[in-house]
């Protein structure tokens, strides 16, 4: 099962009520419980590109609200890109290129606004709201933790 499909699968579960979901194939088993408004991801030792970015997700949700709460108070009406997943954070699809996206920049649907690495696997993060970029909270080339805020967007 490749990445964009487990990354699916947990919006499923975020906007459902489903409370755990296993799925199972030739490459291993994926299993996604809620607990706590949170999405826990556990996989099988036989698929071995998720078991390092995935198994310490559980481990590091929790400390994602500690790191939002400075930027709560910025402005009520503004929405917040959260990353998907650990990784290393890029502003640029390689050194030469121009910024995906910068304070200012409009963005919609389906428009890439930052790449994050996970075990050499350069993810596109797209941006699921229509609005403009108001502050990029994560500085380029860093490391960021699942469900830390990247963007703060306002709403078109």
């Amino acid at each position: 099962m490749d990445l964009k499909k487990i990354h699916d699968l947990i919006k499923l579960v975020n906007k459902s009520n489903i409370g755990e979901i296993s799925i199972e194939d030739k490459d291993g088993k994926v299993t996604i419980k809620q607990k706590e408004e949170k999405v826990t991801v556990t996989t099988a030792p036989a698929q071995m590109y998720t078991s390092g970015p995935v198994a310490p997700v559980a481990q590091a949700a929790p400390a994602a609200p500690t790191s939002a709460a400075p930027a709560a108070p910025v402005a009520s009406n503004l929405i917040t890109i959260k990353s998907p997943m650990i990784g290393t954070f890029y502003r640029r699809a390689s050194p030469d290129k121009p910024l995906m996206a910068e304070e200012g920049t409009a963005v919609s649907p389906g428009k890439v606004v930052c790449i994050i690495e996970a075990m050499k696997l350069f993810n596109e993060i797209e941006s699921e709201i229509k609005g403009t970029i108001v502050k990029v909270l994560v500085e380029d080339a860093s490391p960021v933790e699942y469900d830390q805020p990247l963007f703060l967007v306002e709403p078109a």
